[in-house]
């Protein structure tokens, strides 16, 4: 039996739908109050409702994502190359703070089992990070982590696992370029982040341009208010546990490998001491991302974390959302929810800074759409845009970060400037304080982090079934009419809670994470 047309119409001055239906749908099908189908229109696509001319806006999400550049006769398959992508926002004349909503109820009571630092933060696991200050010391970190999961953690049952805080940088690279500070203060607040219960320890060559003390100079352990200005002061007990390879009393491999696993030891003894206690909801610090995006992103997935976005900040937590090109199209909607002129103007500052930065590559916005997106339907980065911003939610958007910038204490919504990569967005948001990360994908994407557990969303039943074992909430429920938005965002509300508490995610039980990868905007000598 021919299954029913799903068409999904978001705006009803939209002129475009998407096709809902797993395979797409044939030429020829119709449904009440819409055309026939011209041709097949894949899964995710849009099909044009009413006839449009050449040079006529093509509306989706009441936004303008294109404009035809011929004429498409309603029923058509609506995508990439019949459009042509609308001229970026200026950011001059921009609404700024105009949006007052009402203030949206505490939501209280609700908690979360979490480890509590000296520090004032919480973390959500109980990890050993060990701080690399340079490529070079990758294979032999590598090494001694294999040795310190098989011979040390069975001593210590308190501990989740060792992490090697691997990364490209530390040599080679104009170590003094205005925007070396960026790879800097990132590899910096990561080594600190919350889920390392204050526990610094660092594994140097010897050569390497960026040294220990500059990447962690005193002042930064224990963790100090502003990790920008040393207070030696407050902190001058306080001795960075440095392994270095190049030093003298290294004879072999194996003496590298035995410093590395007794300073290890030490730290692990501490880690160990920590247990769970339950913490109010308000500690908890969520970095919300989207990649493999498809377009039932933000009609499902971005729209479930949106609420649950509000359901945070209500509960008083703090939850950042990023992705400069993949806001960039809708900043008029950013700056009007700013909650004051200095931050709508911090907003427009990031995404002049990074408008530079991609003219000094010769590309702008539209460099951001990958082959996946467009297979998924998306056209285009406005298109793509609209969509990724819905994860934001509707609350004030309270402070803004810069690259490898720390919280210190800021909460509610936050606008994270980053890159949109997968890999860079995550590692800033862990350099940022995140303690708990929400990923939504619709083609599908493996992607984990070691530092913090990764909660993944699937924006379509098709794939959730797929890769069930990948995919720990399917918001392509609401696709299919079997739950709502608002279900779906209580139910990853509570999840978040469970996980916070020690419950496993998908890539958390198949030990899948990715690499740290440092936004470097600054040249490689």
């Amino acid at each position: 039996m021919p299954t029913a047309p799903v068409i999904i119409r978001l705006h009803d001055r939209d002129n475009v739908a998407i096709v809902g239906n797993d395979r797409g749908l044939p030429a020829g099908t119709g449904w009440p109050g819409g055309p026939t189908l011209r041709e097949h229109v894949p899964q995710g696509h849009k099909v044009a409702l009413v006839d449009l001319a050449e040079g006529d806006a093509v509306r989706r999400y009441d936004v303008t994502i294109g404009y035809a550049l011929k004429a498409i006769p309603a029923g058509s398959w609506v995508h990439e190359r019949l459009l042509r992508m609308p001229e970026a926002r200026s950011l001059d004349g921009l609404p700024i703070a105009t949006r007052r909503p009402e203030p949206l109820p505490p939501l209280d009571g609700y908690t979360f089992e979490g480890y509590r630092n000296d520090d004032g933060s919480v973390g959500t696991r109980n990890l050993l990070g060990i701080t690399t200050t340079v490529q070079c010391v990758a294979g032999v970190v590598a090494h001694a982590v294999q040795r310190i999961r098989a011979e040390l953690l069975p001593r210590y049952p308190n501990v989740d696992d060792v992490v090697a805080l691997e990364h490209s940088y530390g040599c080679g690279v104009a170590i003094d370029a205005p925007d070396a500070a960026i790879p800097i203060r990132t590899l910096r607040n990561i080594s600190l982040n919350p889920n390392f219960g204050g526990e610094v320890m660092v594994v140097s060559l010897g050569c390497e341009k960026l040294q220990p003390e500059r990447l962690l100079p005193p002042g930064t352990i224990p963790i100090a208010d502003s990790l920008e200005v040393a207070d030696v002061g407050a902190n001058e007990d306080a001795a960075l546990d440095v392994v270095c390879l190049q030093d003298d009393h290294h004879v072999g491999f194996g003496s590298m490998i035995d410093s590395i696993l007794a300073s290890a030891t030490a730290h692990l003894e501490r880690l160990n001491a920590r247990r769970r206690e339950t913490v109010p909801a308000s500690e908890l610090v969520v970095g919300v991302q989207c990649g493999g995006s498809d377009a039932f992103s933000g009609v499902t997935a971005n729209p479930v974390v949106g609420f649950a976005t509000d359901l945070l900040v209500r509960a008083g937590a703090t939850v950042m959302f990023s992705e400069v090109t993949e806001v960039r199209d809708g900043i008029d909607q950013l700056t009007a929810r700013a909650a004051s002129p200095e931050v709508a103007q911090a907003m427009i500052r990031e995404m002049a800074w990074y408008d530079a930065y991609l003219k000094r590559g010769a590309v702008d916005r539209s460099a951001n759409t990958t082959p996946g997106n467009r297979r998924g339907g998306l056209s285009n980065i406005v298109e793509k845009a609209m969509g990724s911003i819905v994860k934001s939610g509707s609350a004030p958007i309270s402070g803004v970060l810069s690259p490898g910038e720390k919280l210190n204490g800021r909460r509610g919504l936050i606008y994270a400037a980053t890159p949109a990569s997968d890999f860079i967005c995550g590692t800033l948001q862990l350099a940022a304080g995140m303690n708990l990360h929400v990923f939504t994908t619709g083609r599908g994407t493996p992607y984990g982090l070691a530092a913090c557990p990764v909660l993944k969303v699937a924006t379509r039943s098709d794939l959730a079934r797929r890769w069930h074992d990948l995919m720990d909430l399917n918001a392509g429920r609401i696709a299919d009419g079997d739950a709502t938005i608002e279900a779906l965002g209580w139910e990853l509300f509570r999840l978040l809670l469970d996980v916070a508490g020690g419950r496993k995610t998908w890539a958390e039980q198949h030990r899948l994470h990715n690499a740290l990868v440092l936004f470097n905007p600054a040249p490689v000598t």
